[in-house]
């Protein structure tokens, strides 16, 4: 294998395992311990992942958000479960509001079998997965982000008084217990601030690596949110703050 396809392989195996020790690693490759270290300096040295005490890490993006197809394939497994027990809370015969994002968008794989289940969407990915099922399917309108597969609205160009949601499953990009949740775009966020009004009931779907980050622009504090869904990762001291919020911290897994 040449040095431009192990470290192709490097990169894959840390976007389904995020964490991988240098005998993992010389196991999965097949190399020995000084190939391996030559081909870590060289990504390393491209920023693209991070050394930590006897394995690596991806780096996180130094700026902004990563791009929605490196979201889609980030910590799937953890989406995959939060997005399962995102489930539990819809019925069949609901009205629901699903958020494009990354985590949000797993939760219309595992609805496709309610019964007379509307689902507004601002999400391409959503609708595309939805589309050749009985579910109700309702897209707002506006301006749609090609990078992010999304629809962004305002509410001159659509009105979202008409809507009656009965829950919204919201994605964020940061969490903390003082500001709330965050994002990094401002049309993002203005969407999902209409949403979160609109909605009887809010539900975060946010992976653990969202805690602890109070990004660029401000959605809403916990008080207008009813729960946020998460994956076993998370720091456990969150769920001594969340007692002290009207926010539900619910654990997926447990």
């Amino acid at each position: 294998m040449l040095p431009l396809e192990r470290q192709k392989k490097i990169i894959d195996l840390l976007n389904v395992r995020k964490v991988l020790k240098m005998n993992e690693l010389t196991e999965e490759l097949g190399i020995s311990v000084d190939t391996l270290r030559r081909d870590i300096n060289v990504l390393a040295n491209q920023g693209k992942i991070v050394k930590i005490y006897g394995g690596i890490k991806l780096a996180e993006p130094k700026y902004g958000e990563p791009s929605m197809d490196e979201r889609m394939i980030d910590r799937l497994e953890e989406k995959e479960t939060i997005a399962r027990k995102c489930c539990e809370y819809i019925q069949d015969g609901d009205c629901i509001y699903i958020d494009s994002g990354s985590t949000t968008y797993h939760i219309a794989k595992y609805i496709k079998d309610k019964k007379k289940l509307t689902v507004i969407t601002n999400s391409i990915p959503v609708i595309t997965e939805l589309m050749n099922t009985d579910i109700e399917l309702m897209i707002i309108g506006g301006k749609i982000r090609k990078d992010e597969q999304s629809v962004v609205t305002f509410e001159y160009i659509f009105n979202f008084h008409e809507l009656n949601v009965l829950k919204a499953f919201i994605c964020c990009s940061g969490i903390t217990t003082e500001r709330g949740i965050s994002d990094y775009n401002l049309e993002e966020a203005t969407t999902r601030k209409k949403m979160i009004e609109l909605s009887k009931e809010v539900f975060v779907a946010a992976d653990s690596s969202k805690f602890g980050r109070d990004v660029t622009i401000a959605i809403a504090p916990l008080d207008k949110i009813d729960a946020i869904v998460t994956d076993n990762l998370v720091d456990r001291s969150y769920a001594a703050k969340f007692k002290k919020t009207q926010t539900k911290l619910i654990i997926a897994d447990e």
